[in-house]
């Protein structure tokens, strides 16, 4: 997305991200009678629309924390992680608020678009506009739904007492709205915007409502909406899986919703995730670290789990592993933003690149405390840019990408149990991909051949958390697939203290791991023989109650609408 007014608008996110007022509609109308008469005045209205706090709950560096894939060092940073989710927990509020002011403002628009036809806009151009609009209402009513259920439906400028009276409305209700939104902003938005600004498109309006349909588990509208997307011709993955997530990638045909940074009109990615995800070497703090889970999950190269294949080395955790693994997580002893990483309780020295010399490793916590506790980094998205421009980072927000399509479709065929090449291409696209291959070259990477349902409903949900870490998704998958009270219910592991890792791992030979953690059939780790053995340490522990499936409504709202009650077990 090129323009600049979007991009404006997005770094106004920090004024709404702040806001406590949770009036689910404007007290008043703002706008005069003439507005929306002239096609700039539906354009300033719609770029509102891209504001990037509207977006930020479904961002990764949110969403992630929320998950199996992401530990801070021995705490749990989220209530959405210790059991204690309620009504005026931030992450409630805020998503609950966002979402409804920006439905208020599609609303508003899609109100008062009759006066540009009444003032002679062409048809083509008004469809345009309220394309945009139901394309954000629909997203931010999928969002409402999956994470409440139930909620109260506005299609129109209401006021507070009128919202008081609605109550919610059934989410069995709701979901078709939903769809009808999403089908009006296929049937408005264009396929692209050519060399001019990039706004909401046909592609992204289809991929959108593949997401929401395969979270609502309706299986043929979700394979039906993303093959369409598929048809369209246009999309495709990128060639380098790294550098599709870099800050100086910009227009991709593998992105399809992004909303974008830009340092230079002050739009940039949250100072406080930079500093996390830097290494301490680097002038961050390297505390936001996936999981051990997440390390273990990565298949091997023959295609199999870490406890099944004979290739698995759990000294060497990173050797003979899809190369997405080390894609996602830094690699032991390779170069990161300038640095030899090296987390190693011995390595109190390792090599800057930049000067050519040996310096204090300050990613190790026998010289610096608080490094990473599990000795694990982020990767993905991340190089050495990030330290430059006082460590602004531009990195394009991506909501949805092509891989996640394909994916989206093959999960969608195999729950309908319709498996057939297309299914099979799909997941094999975008594995091929991992190892710089074409699909076809199978004697090149581990090709999913079976069409077993049992076993590619596996296969799917392993390949969706090796291509999707880090991306914000995995919490929804946990939800979705019913597997967060078994994933969340449990430890993050971490190290042992550094004299005792020295002692007890390294002088015994048995770094990184001392042994294979075993793999369940849902691709959850189990770390347990190694702790019981005195081997690893305790992080955090997980806690995820049932009840969390759904959240609580929030209580500002619960005070100013009774009738909207709340959610089983708040």
């Amino acid at each position: 997305m090129k323009n600049q007014l979007i991009t404006f608008m997005a770094g106004l996110s920090l004024t709404f991200t702040s806001c406590v007022d949770m009036d689910m509609v404007p007290k008043s109308q703002g706008n005069s009678e003439s507005w929306y008469t002239t096609e700039t005045e539906l354009k300033m209205a719609v770029n509102e629309f891209y504001i990037l706090g509207y977006w930020k709950m479904d961002s990764p560096e949110s969403m992630e924390q929320y998950s199996d894939n992401f530990t801070y060092r021995n705490t749990n940073r989220k209530t959405l992680l210790d059991g204690t989710l309620n009504g005026q927990t931030y992450e409630v509020y805020h998503l609950w608020q966002q979402s409804y002011k920006l439905i208020a403002r599609a609303n508003s628009l899609l109100e008062g678009v009759e006066r540009a036809r009444n003032a002679g806009l062409s048809e083509e151009v008004i469809n345009q506009y309220e394309g945009e609009a139901y394309f954000a209402r629909a997203c931010k009513y999928a969002d409402l739904i999956f994470y409440w259920g139930d909620v109260p439906y506005l299609d129109k400028y209401m006021t507070i007492t009128e919202a008081e009276r609605m109550g919610r409305k059934p989410k069995a209700e709701l979901i078709p709205l939903v769809y009808e939104d999403f089908d009006k902003a296929i049937e408005y938005l264009p396929v692209s915007y050519g060399s001019e600004a990039e706004h909401f498109t046909k592609g992204a309006a289809y991929a959108m409502k593949a997401r929401f349909a395969l979270y609502m588990s309706d299986w043929e509208i979700a394979a039906k909406a993303a093959k369409d997307c598929m048809d369209l011709g246009i999309y495709s993955l990128e060639a380098d899986f790294s550098k599709l997530f870099l800050q100086s990638t910009k227009s991709n045909p593998e992105k399809i919703f992004v909303i974008p940074r830009s340092i230079a009109n002050e739009v940039v990615l949250t100072p406080w995730i930079v500093k996390n995800e830097l290494p301490r070497n680097a002038g961050g703090y390297g505390s936001d670290n996936p999981s051990w889970d997440l390390l273990a999950a990565f298949l091997c190269t023959d295609g199999l789990p870490i406890d099944e294949s004979p290739l698995f080395d759990p000294r060497n955790p990173f050797k003979n592993r899809d190369p997405r693994c080390a894609q996602t997580i830094v690699e032991f002893e390779t170069a990161h933003c300038g640095f030899e990483y090296n987390p190693r309780p011995d390595a109190k020295e390792v090599m800057n690149y930049s000067t050519g010399k040996k310096q204090s490793n300050q990613d190790s916590r026998a010289v610096q405390q608080y490094a990473s506790y599990n000795g694990l980094l982020w990767k993905k998205c991340i190089d050495a840019s990030w330290t430059e421009n006082g460590q602004q980072v531009e990195s394009d927000q991506i909501f949805m990408r092509y891989a996640d399509v394909l994916l989206m479709y093959a999960e969608a065929r195999i729950e309908l149990n319709e498996i057939d090449n297309s299914v099979l291409n799909a997941i094999n696209s975008v594995r091929a991909r991992a190892y710089g291959v074409d699909a076809a070259n199978v004697a090149m990477y581990p090709a999913v051949t079976t069409t077993d349902q049992t076993e590619l409903r596996k296969t799917v949900r392993i390949e969706r958390r090796m291509e999707l870490a880090n991306e914000g998704l995995r919490y929804m998958d946990l939800i979705r697939w019913k597997l967060a009270s078994k994933a969340l219910n449990s430890y993050n592991y971490i190290m042992l203290a550094p004299d005792d890792l020295q002692n007890n791992i390294v002088a015994k030979g048995l770094w990184f791991w001392p042994s294979t953690p075993l793999i369940d059939d849902d691709g959850l780790a189990d770390f347990s023989t190694m702790y019981n053995a005195g081997q690893i340490a305790v992080g955090a522990k997980r806690v995820f109650p049932d009840r969390q499936y759904l959240w609580p409504i929030p209580t500002h709202d619960m005070e100013l609408c009774p009738n909207l009650g709340n959610n089983d077990g708040y």
